[in-house]
């Protein structure tokens, strides 16, 4: 079972058998919410109603706007709208929403558990599909928002599935989707009878494992 939080949220399952369990993952669209553009929009979602009254106060407002130098965050979603920030950068509130949430911001820290619950809903009910809820199933836990290994979330999911199910082991994996790729396709070549140079998976392996020790913590 893998859940994938990254830009966008999904989650697929296989049993040895071939059977699959999974979601569309067309966002709102299929009742998907959450992953780092998801989270985004309810950071603006949240700071611009803080701002106007509609919502309760959150330091989410005055953060996302510092953040891009602007002094709203009114001026932020107008900023957008007219072009002259790429809503691409949108993304970078995940980390300050995270940041906030540690602070003790009550709407940040709601926005994470809900994050949390969304990621266990999926793996628990594709768990389900594939009778799996009574017996050891690893859940593999991916994509940039979850291999961030934020503790709150983490936690809250770890919790989260103790309790759904309690036979599941959580895994975090943070090796970049290429290296995968890359295996499979060394994989492929040894099954046409086209194996690469002995020893070329591990080091693939390797040379990945070497940069990301090079990476500051």
């Amino acid at each position: 079972m893998a859940v994938v939080c990254g830009a966008g949220i999904n989650c697929v399952g296989l049993l040895p058998d071939g059977r699959t369990a999974r979601f569309p993952a067309l966002g709102v669209l299929t009742g998907d919410w959450g992953g780092g553009g998801g989270l985004a929009d309810e950071v603006m979602f949240a700071a611009a109603r803080a701002e106007d009254g509609r919502g309760p106060h959150t330091a989410l407002a005055s953060a996302a706007a510092a953040h891009f130098g602007l002094p709203t965050a009114d001026a932020v979603a107008q900023a957008v709208h007219f072009g002259t920030l790429p809503p691409e950068r949108l993304h970078e509130l995940v980390p300050l929403l995270f940041a906030q949430a540690e602070a003790g911001d009550q709407v940040a820290l709601g926005l994470v558990e809900r994050q949390a619950d969304e990621i266990v809903r999926m793996a628990v009910v594709a768990l389900r599909r594939l009778d799996l809820l009574d017996s050891p199933a690893d859940v593999v836990l991916g994509g940039g928002v979850l291999a961030s290994r934020r503790p709150l979330l983490l936690d809250r999911v770890r919790e989260r599935l103790a309790q759904d199910a309690p036979r599941a082991l959580p895994r975090v994996v943070d090796t970049p989707p290429v290296v995968g790729a890359a295996l499979l396709g060394f994989d492929h070549l040894a099954a046409t009878g086209r194996g690469a140079a002995p020893g070329t998976q591990e080091r693939l392996r390797e040379a990945f494992a070497r940069g990301r020790a090079a990476r500051p913590a």
